[in-house]
């Protein structure tokens, strides 16, 4: 398929009518060139006062997207630290309580054989 030519031999106009030519080319060639869907973010860009204003309100939504997610990892992080040192005095208790335990039988053990030597 040939696509036509967009240029369009325009005769001598005033500067108004120039611009108007040229910007309805403009629209014309968005709508040969660009989707529907496209075409109405383009619209929009106009609208708001260009892609500057859309790229900054981007910006920002990143950025607060990047503190929401850091935060949360912090938290997260801060949660899981604290909960290793719980695991941690916890086990240190239990050895503990297990190593007294160890040195109360061997205590017990030494005194059953010296009852058994008695004997």
């Amino acid at each position: 398929m040939e696509r036509p030519s967009l240029e369009i031999k325009l005769p001598d106009t005033h500067e108004e009518g120039k611009l108007y030519v040229v910007d309805s080319l403009n629209n014309l060639n968005k709508l040969n060139v660009c989707p529907a869907e496209s075409q109405r973010s383009l619209d929009e860009e106009e609208n708001t006062g260009g892609p500057g204003e859309s790229m900054a309100g981007s910006s920002t939504r990143n950025q607060r997207l990047f503190f929401i997610t850091f935060i949360l990892t912090l938290t997260v992080s801060l949660a899981l630290v604290s909960f290793v040192i719980f695991l941690i005095f916890q086990t240190r208790n239990e050895v503990d309580q297990i190593s007294s335990r160890l040195l109360s039988e061997k205590k017990n053990i030494e005194e059953l054989k010296k009852l058994n030597n008695i004997i």
